[in-house]
């Protein structure tokens, strides 16, 4: 991942830093990976993840056809 630093400004490379790793999910990463997480728990956390983006798909769906 490469950010430049124009004019010294390192401040507004750090953000477009912050906001590229957000992006791809590194802080997600981090998070999940400081502790161990049993299996089981690993399927039920997918589970549920899935149940959720598929919630607000529909959501976002019913939105815009308006159902």
């Amino acid at each position: 991942m490469i950010v430049y630093v124009r004019d010294n400004n390192v401040d507004q490379a750090l953000r477009a830093l912050k906001k590229k790793m957000q992006r791809e999910g590194i802080f997600r990463e981090i998070k999940l990976r400081r502790h161990f997480e049993k299996p089981s728990e690993k399927r039920a956390r997918e589970a549920s993840e899935a149940i959720r983006r598929t919630r607000k798909l529909l959501r976002k769906r019913l939105e815009r056809e308006g159902y």
